[in-house]
């Protein structure tokens, strides 16, 4: 019979889990990242909606350049949801999109958008290249 090194380590994994005296201290460690993230999608949110709000003021603050602007705009919003449907895809391939209320998923998910449809239009409107 030959014992594979991993599943020596799985053996004695298992075994610590059970036992009371390592549960604890793992409880407690988890108990303080809760509470460091109680608020984290909020504050994420917040930020991208106050980037996003800096950058439409950047783009808007002066008149835009004479132009077909309704298809600038609306293919400047679609690059832009385009990219967060792919940061979207990116991080549900990562485990890392989930939510415990639809508040925060539609907080995260408005906010993620906005910015980037700010962030695409900034670079078309302030880099010249496409205008």
């Amino acid at each position: 019979m030959s014992w594979n090194i991993l599943e020596v380590v799985g053996i004695i994994v298992d075994v610590i889990s059970y036992t009371g005296s390592g549960s604890t201290r793992i409880s407690s460690v988890q108990k303080k990242d809760k509470k460091k993230d109680k608020y984290f999608t909020e504050k994420v949110s917040a930020r991208f909606i106050l980037a996003a709000a800096v950058l439409f003021f950047i783009v808007f603050y002066k008149p835009l350049p004479v132009g077909d602007q309704t298809t600038a705009l609306i293919v400047s919003s679609l690059i832009g949801v385009s990219l967060s449907a792919l940061l979207f895809f990116l991080l549900n391939l990562m485990e890392l999109y989930y939510f415990k209320s639809i508040f925060k998923l539609l907080l995260f998910s408005c906010s993620v958008i906005a910015f980037f449809i700010a962030l695409v239009m900034c670079v078309y409107y302030k880099s010249g290249i496409f205008i």
